[in-house]
C-alpha cells in the first residue's frame, strides 16, 4: 500500500507491505469502546473463597488470578481452576500478559512440594481435567521441564482418571525439554501461538514465531498418539489474512484443537486493543477453523486457552 507521510520534514509517498499500525509506537494507542458483549457476570463469594483458600493452603497459584483471565468467576463457580507452576513472576516481558516480570537472572530451584500439593489438590477439587501451565523460566537449565514430568507423574498417582492438559511455553527451543514433558504422558500438551506472524515480534519480542511452531510440529513427532493445541487471541491489529495465515501454520505442523478468543488489554501499559470481534466474526472463524481440519475448536470472546478443556477429553482423530 502507498501511504502520504510527514517524514524528515516533508510530505513523502512510501510504500509499505503491512498495515501502517505495525510501524506506530505503543505510546499512541487508539482507543475503542468496549462493546456491550463483553460483559461478565459477578462471581459467587463462596466458591471464590473456597477455591482460593485452597491454594493458598497449599501455596499454589493459578493463571486465572495471574493473568486476570475473564473466565476466572465462571471456573472458580464450577470448582476448577488453571494451576501455575514454577512460581508467579515471568523472566519474559511480553506486551499483552498481566503475569509479573521478573528482574533478575535467577528466580531460584523450583518448590520440591509443587507437584505433590497440586495432585492433592486436584484430588480435593474432584477435578476430571486438570490443566497445568506455568511462567516462562529461562533461567533454569531444563528451562522447568522437569516441574513439569514430576506435576503429571504427581497426578497420575493421585488422581489416575484425572485428564492432564499441559499448556507450556516454548523452552528457548530446547529439544531434550520438550522431550521430557511429552514422555510424561500428557493426553494434551498445549502451546499458545497467541498471534499472527507478522505482530509476533512485537508483542512476544523475546519469542520466535518459528521456534514455537516447530515446538508444536516435534511434540507430535516424540509421541504421534499427543493431541496438542493452541490458542490465539483476537483484536492486536491482525488482518484476516495474516489470522487465517497462522491457523493454516497450525494445522500444517499438526494442531488438533484451537482456541480464539478477544484480547482484552490488561492495563494502559500493555498491547492496545485494536479491534473488538463480533460474536458472528468468532462463529466464522470456528466455521473456517473446522473446514481447516482442526478437532476441536472453542471460539468466542471469552475464551482462553483452558476454557472447557474438559470438553477435549475423549475425542478422537
Amino acid at each position: 500500500m502507498i501511504y502520504l507521510i510527514y517524514l524528515n520534514n516533508i510530505f513523502e509517498y512510501i510504500f509499505i507491505s503491512q498495515p501502517l499500525f505495525l510501524f506506530c509506537e505503543m505510546s499512541v494507542p487508539m482507543v475503542l469502546r468496549k462493546p456491550s458483549w463483553l460483559r461478565i457476570g459477578l462471581p459467587s463469594a463462596d466458591a471464590m473463597h473456597s477455591i482460593k483458600a485452597l491454594l493458598r493452603e497449599k501455596g499454589l497459584n493459578s493463571v486465572c488470578e495471574e493473568a486476570s483471565c475473564p473466565n476466572i468467576n465462571e471456573c472458580f463457580q464450577n470448582r476448577t481452576a488453571c494451576f501455575m507452576i514454577l512460581g508467579r513472576r515471568c523472566t519474559r516481558n511480553c506486551s499483552y500478559c498481566d503475569v509479573e516480570h521478573a528482574h533478575g537472572s535467577f528466580l531460584g530451584q523450583p518448590d520440591m512440594a509443587e507437584p505433590d500439593n497440586i495432585a492433592i489438590a486436584v484430588k480435593e477439587l474432584c477435578l476430571r481435567c486438570a490443566v497445568i501451565t506455568s511462567v516462562t523460566r529461562d533461567d533454569l537449565a531444563d528451562f522447568g521441564a522437569g516441574q513439569f514430568s514430576l506435576t503429571v507423574a504427581a497426578i497420575r498417582r493421585n488422581c489416575p482418571g484425572t485428564w492432564v492438559e499441559l499448556l507450556v511455553p516454548d523452552f528457548s527451543g530446547s529439544a531434550s525439554a520438550l522431550k521430557t514433558v511429552v514422555d510424561s504422558g500428557p493426553n494434551v500438551l498445549s502451546h499458545n501461538i497467541e498471534t499472527a506472524k507478522e505482530l509476533f515480534y512485537r508483542v512476544r519480542p523475546q519469542g520466535d514465531y518459528g521456534l514455537s511452531m516447530a515446538l508444536l510440529k516435534r511434540a507430535k513427532e516424540i509421541r504421534p498418539v499427543l493431541k496438542t493445541k493452541s490458542g490465539m487471541m483476537l483484536g492486536m491489529g491482525e488482518t484476516r489474512e495474516m489470522l487465517i495465515a497462522t491457523l493454516e501454520d497450525l494445522r500444517r505442523n499438526g494442531v488438533d484443537f484451537l482456541t480464539l478468543g478477544q484480547y482484552l488489554q490488561p492495563s494502559k501499559d500493555h498491547w492496545p486493543v485494536r479491534k473488538y470481534y463480533t460474536l458472528k466474526e468468532f462463529s466464522g472463524l470456528k466455521a473456517v477453523a473446522e473446514k481447516m481440519g482442526f478437532l476441536h475448536v472453542e471460539s468466542a470472546p471469552f475464551v482462553r486457552s483452558s476454557y472447557h478443556a474438559e470438553r477435549l477429553r475423549g475425542i478422537k482423530g
